[in-house]
């Protein structure tokens, strides 16, 4: 008797789980997944320098002491001048040692980020810095402002582009239109723009004083979009 009662009430507990479980629904015919971009190569309007500083001595403290003296002037000095923007970067001091291991000196180093939309100004700027700190590094970028307009005019591209590949290859399929079920619309690029290591050795090389050479190039915004529709007879 327990036996029946507890196979009955296994197939009861069966039936109900299998009455629970949705229905599988087939996936919607003439469905179709697309991709779209615009793309723009433009010319980058920041420049981001590197200028840094190294001293060596057997005093630690009186090497962090002048590098921070000596970062902080150039950063006031930045700060003062139109249009250029002045960030502490890196700064580092560790032992060397002689061939015992024994710590024999110190070498500090300190850096200090500018960043401008000017480019003549901060030329000129680093040439003058160049008695307490040095250019060790440059890179290009895109203004937010810019990369924004660049986008706003990409994105009409993109969604043209979409939508004629939409209708093109609907017909191709032998659709007449279609109808759009999911997009999604995504920009990218126009982040740095690397300058290549012998013209950032020839910035490095000027004489002090002179205007570090600043030469922008051009990066590459592209919009794409992605989505799928609902091809329609």
């Amino acid at each position: 008797m327990k036996k029946m009662l507890a196979a009955s009430l296994l197939g009861a507990a069966s039936f109900a789980a299998t009455a629970q479980t949705p229905a599988m629904v087939p996936p919607p015919a003439g469905v179709l997944s697309l991709h779209a971009q615009a793309v723009a190569e433009v010319p980058t309007d920041t420049v981001h320098l590197t200028l840094a500083a190294e001293q060596d001595g057997t005093d630690p403290a009186a090497i962090s002491s002048a590098l921070s003296t000596r970062a902080q002037q150039v950063i006031a000095q930045a700060k003062a001048t139109p249009g250029v923007q002045a960030e502490s970067g890196g700064f580092t001091i560790h032992p060397t040692t002689d061939k015992n291991g024994r710590i024999n000196n110190w070498r500090g180093r300190a850096e200090v980020i500018l960043q401008s939309r000017d480019f003549a100004a901060v030329s000129k700027l680093a040439g003058e810095l160049s008695s307490k700190m040095q250019v060790q590094g440059m890179f290009f970028s895109l203004s937010r402002e810019a990369r924004q307009a660049t986008g706003n005019k990409l994105a009409g591209e993109a969604v043209a582009n979409f939508r004629e590949k939409a209708q093109s290859t609907a017909k191709l399929f032998g659709y007449s239109s279609y109808t759009l079920r999911e997009v999604n619309l995504n920009d990218e690029g126009g982040v740095v723009s690397p300058v290549p290591r012998m013209y950032a050795a020839k910035a490095m090389s000027m004489d002090a004083g002179a205007p570090v050479p600043v030469e922008g190039g051009k990066t590459t915004v592209t919009v794409s979009v992605n989505g799928s529709v609902q091809m329609v007879k």
